[in-house]
């Protein structure tokens, strides 16, 4: 557990991760009755871009400051945009990115209901700050895996889960998602289950697509951002999300949302992008 996303807050990942995450749960809400948001990996809900961690990477010079200066910007991008700027009111520059729980809170209606999950312990107690006097949220401090199987399925049975761990456990930790999964399916089968992945190296990546691609989900949708050829170890060159049970056309919306992401977060020439039904595409 020695992972701590404040070296990382608001880099390209985290745009890509965060429109995502805005278009899920506005289609949720598309509906009036309310929904349930887990995220099974919370982190600490809220950064400082000009704490010691973020300042040493300036990751986020590439990500969230990129979208700034720019125009034109997609829905989905813009509302996520909106979002970043409303916890930053009053000030000439980006001082506080809000982490996927924080993000979610700012669109989830006063009858929506979400439980956190974080394993760190001053991680959580940093989350328990973030969320304080929210009361349509619960906080957990355990292992988010097993949350799939003692949390599930959740009292409001429409809903979204995130899945996005660190990573520490590189190719195993594919492992433990499939693993998280199962139970998932077994007590949740219609939930809508969001999975962000790193990608380094390609093969590391396609056990875990033909696992969901054979797995006990009618509907999986991948979606990948890349920056950088899928070739080397040694940097993180891209990132995905596959989408259990995405919403209808949801497809469509990530078609004309990537090519925009690719754009504006280009770092070269060879950035590319994805969007792919593993199982069950929708027709119609």
């Amino acid at each position: 557990m020695n992972y701590r996303h404040a070296f990382h807050a608001g880099n390209f990942a985290d745009v890509f991760k965060h429109t995502v995450l805005v278009g899920l749960i506005e289609s949720l809400k598309l509906k009036k009755t309310p929904f349930s948001y887990i995220d099974t990996h919370s982190g600490r809900g809220r950064y400082r871009l000009d704490g010691s961690e973020a300042m040493r990477t300036a990751e986020a010079a590439d990500g969230i400051q990129r979208l700034l200066a720019a125009s034109r910007l997609p829905s989905l991008v813009h509302v996520y945009v909106n979002l970043v700027r409303s916890l930053n009111a009053g000030r000439e520059e980006l001082l506080e990115y809000p982490g996927s729980p924080l993000l979610a809170s700012l669109l989830m209606r006063d009858e929506d209901r979400g439980l956190l999950c974080e394993l760190n312990p001053e991680e959580c107690a940093a989350l328990r700050v973030t969320m304080q006097g929210d009361a349509r949220f619960a906080v957990h401090e355990r292992d988010g895996y097993a949350a799939c199987k003692a949390l599930l399925p959740p009292k409001l049975r429409r809903g979204l889960m995130l899945i996005d761990p660190p990573f520490e456990a590189q190719d195993d930790e594919f492992r433990f998602i499939e693993q998280a999964l199962g139970d998932a399916a077994a007590r949740w089968p219609n939930g809508m289950i969001a999975i962000w992945y790193p990608i380094k190296l390609r093969q590391q990546v396609q056990p875990f697509h033909r696992w969901l691609a054979n797995g006990p989900f009618g509907k999986v949708l991948v979606a990948e951002l890349l920056l950088h050829p899928d070739n080397s170890g040694l940097r993180l060159n891209g990132c995905g999300m596959a989408i259990i049970n995405p919403p209808w056309k949801f497809d469509q919306q990530l078609e004309t949302l990537l090519p925009a992401l690719q754009e504006l977060l280009a770092q070269g020439r060879y950035g590319q992008h994805r969007v792919e039904w593993l199982t069950g595409r929708q027709t119609g």
